[in-house]
């Protein structure tokens, strides 16, 4: 295996790792607090857990603590600055257009999710605005990692709501 090749392989590895932990955080919103299930973590450059969340905006009243926004908040206040340079943000879900524009204004480096978003997906379903060229910093993205499995969590959440049997 080439050097290119090994290094993609273990990005995809860390990748799913880091999903897998994001679905932990998603379940937790559920089970614990009704909420949608969407997890986040925020990872530094070299790996370390620097703020996680998952949906509060039902529980906390509050329409901007998304999953993501939670996470950033926690990795902010972490690090003592609002800037998130060389980070990556591992959700669940596609971020809405509040957290992509959240997400250019901290400088996260990197963007991973599970399912797209086509309702309000931001970055590359409906809209695309971590890559706009008009501002200044654009986040790197990785979309569908561990994808269906994602979606299905998703579903199954609302299909649960309405009295429907799982996927």
């Amino acid at each position: 295996m080439t050097g290119i090749n090994a290094a993609k392989r273990e990005r995809t590895v860390q990748d799913e790792h880091w999903m897998r932990h994001v679905f932990a955080l998603a379940d937790r919103a559920e089970r614990e607090f009704d909420e949608i299930p969407v997890g986040a973590v925020v990872v530094s450059a070299d790996g370390q857990v620097l703020g996680e969340g998952w949906n509060r905006n039902i529980a906390e009243h509050d329409p901007s603590a998304h999953a993501e926004i939670v996470a950033m908040r926690e990795a902010g206040r972490r690090l003592g600055n609002h800037r998130l340079v060389g980070a990556t943000l591992y959700v669940t879900l596609e971020p809405c257009a509040m957290c992509a524009m959240a997400m250019v204004h901290a400088r996260v480096a990197r963007l991973v999710f599970g399912a797209a978003d086509p309702k309000t997906g931001a970055c590359g379903s409906v809209f695309d605005l971590v890559a706009d060229p008009r501002h200044n910093h654009h986040v790197e993205v990785t979309g569908g990692v561990l994808g269906e499995e994602a979606g299905r969590r998703l579903s199954n959440y609302f299909r649960a709501k309405r009295g429907r049997p799982p996927l």
